[in-house]
């Protein structure tokens, strides 16, 4: 009769590698390891039965081995005594020692300061965490197959401009040393993609970073992922069937169906239903907010008049709108305080003032709003829309209307962009763009409520350091700048210990 061993010995054999998650001896000459790699699990029984090595050698090989080592093996496959597959190696290797005690699977790693701060930490470690960038992976792949599909072309605009136009956003200031001049880091691609329309690029978008010097927050973070498209010969009607048909597509191809249950308070309280099954509803701004107010604007709205009504008004509801009180930003507070709030289920809000969008075009229908929308969901936007401004006289009032605000110190509003004007004068087809934040959305696909979580690395505050960590830190950066390897090695290691 065959012995197990000689079963092993004429089995084929495999190669497995992956990083051990668990060691358990059953006596000296009998391991078992836990095996995992990309997302698997798998058991290796290490046998000295089985393996090449002696068995002093097995011994001396396996008492070094520890969790969270990267290990190769080439083994048999078979089944342990409870069933469970196993691989019986013939050889093993360990191709990259773990020199610091990785977390248990049973307790996980917690503690979210080190989780954003180690991400390799908590992939490796919380399994859930992969599924999450899998998901974001897959939204930002659904965009760019939809868009293909429809005759777009995909393109990339400057990081780095003289001018951070497109977007109402501080930007982030840098410093080009040849060129000797300041740099802003984008706000959004809006412009450079619009000039490619007028250059006959009729169907253009862009998914990239944009950077905003802005606040941190459950829903912000400096550095965020959009995806832009210009259409020509579209306006915001066409743009709102388009994002009815790929958002809610998007959610059943991912999701398996059209609503979606998610913790909107956090995962200790109940969650709530979101219902993408289009079409969705549509309010327009200034109509319900009258509505909601109780009260008539007065008009038009870039009077004194009006602007001290809305002081009034949210002084009155207690909407807290700090300086400077611009007639933009009081609409923009008393709708996030009483429109937005009723928008759990996808719903789009429409016809923005023209002067809280000034690179959108007026409406054809209501004089004084423009073409635009804006998708909430859960409360919070994820997209925005309009049909584009093409009349470069109008386009360069509005940005004066800007430069105005911002002497009124808006640091939000608009600079000035005469390059982009002298495009629009070569003529600017009619056009359709639409934005679409890839981060918010990947949060209400993973039911996570922290943007920290959809972000491989999040902007975090600087660590705290014991007393003269940070001066050790920048001498061992120093020593390794002079070419001194050796000694950098060395300060490094008088920081660890």
């Amino acid at each position: 009769m065959r012995s197990w061993c000689d079963y092993l010995a004429a089995a084929a054999a495999y190669v497995v590698v992956g990083r051990i998650f668990s060691k358990r001896a059953s006596g000296a000459k009998l391991l078992f390891y836990d095996l995992r790699a990309d997302g698997c699990k798998l058991q290796i029984m290490a046998d000295a039965r089985v393996s090449e090595l002696d068995e002093n050698g097995f011994l001396l090989l396996h008492n070094e081995v520890r969790r969270g080592d990267i290990v190769g093996i080439v083994g048999h496959p078979g089944k342990s005594q409870k069933g469970e597959l196993s691989i019986f190696p013939v050889k093993f290797t360990v191709l990259a020692p773990c020199l610091h005690m990785p977390p248990s699977l049973h307790f996980g790693l917690k503690d979210q300061e080190t989780r954003y701060r180690q991400r390799y930490l908590d992939l490796i470690v919380n399994n859930n965490v992969r599924s999450i960038f899998q998901t974001r992976s897959h939204i930002i792949q659904f965009v760019r197959r939809f868009l293909d599909e429809r005759g777009f072309l995909e393109v990339e605009t400057p990081m780095m401009n003289m001018i951070p136009g497109g977007a109402a956003a501080r930007p982030f200031v840098t410093y080009h040393n040849d060129l000797d001049m300041q740099l802003y880091m984008r706000v959004a691609p809006e412009l450079f993609l619009k000039q490619l329309v007028v250059g006959g690029l009729e169907r253009v978008y862009e998914i990239g970073r944009q950077f905003r010097n802005e606040g941190i927050d459950l829903t912000h973070n400096p550095e965020f992922t959009t995806c832009e498209f210009y259409q020509a010969y579209a306006d915001y009607t066409d743009l709102l069937t388009l994002t009815e048909q790929m958002i809610s597509q998007m959610v059943l191809k991912i999701k398996g169906s059209y609503k979606i249950r998610y913790h909107a308070d956090g995962p200790d309280k109940d969650p709530i239903e979101i219902d993408f099954t289009p079409p969705w509803r549509r309010i327009s701004m200034l109509s319900e907010l009258e509505t909601c107010l109780g009260e008539k604007l007065p008009q038009p709205l870039e009077s004194e008049e009006c602007r001290k009504k809305l002081v009034e008004l949210v002084d009155k509801h207690g909407v807290n709108c700090p300086p400077p009180q611009t007639i933009a930003r009081l609409l923009d507070k008393l709708v996030g305080e009483f429109l937005e709030e009723q928008c759990v289920n996808p719903t789009f809000i429409c016809d923005h003032p023209q002067l809280m969008s000034p690179l959108a075009k007026w409406h054809r229908s209501y004089p004084g709003l423009t073409e635009r929308f804006e998708l909430f969901i859960n409360k919070r936007e994820v997209c925005n829309a309009y049909t584009e401004l093409n009349d470069p006289i109008r386009q360069r009032e509005l940005f004066l209307d800007q430069a105005d605000q911002k002497a009124e110190g808006d640091d939000e509003a608009m600079f000035i962009d005469e390059n982009f004007c002298t495009a629009l004068e070569y003529g600017l087809p009619p056009t359709g763009g639409w934005g679409f934040g890839i981060d918010r959305f990947t949060m209400l696909l993973t039911d996570t409520i922290n943007i920290k979580e959809v972000l491989l690395f999040p902007a975090m505050k600087p660590e705290e350091t014991p007393a003269g960590g940070a001066v050790k830190h920048q001498q061992a950066a120093d020593t390794a700048a002079t070419g001194d390897a050796a000694a950098a090695i060395v300060d490094q290691m008088s920081i660890l210990n």
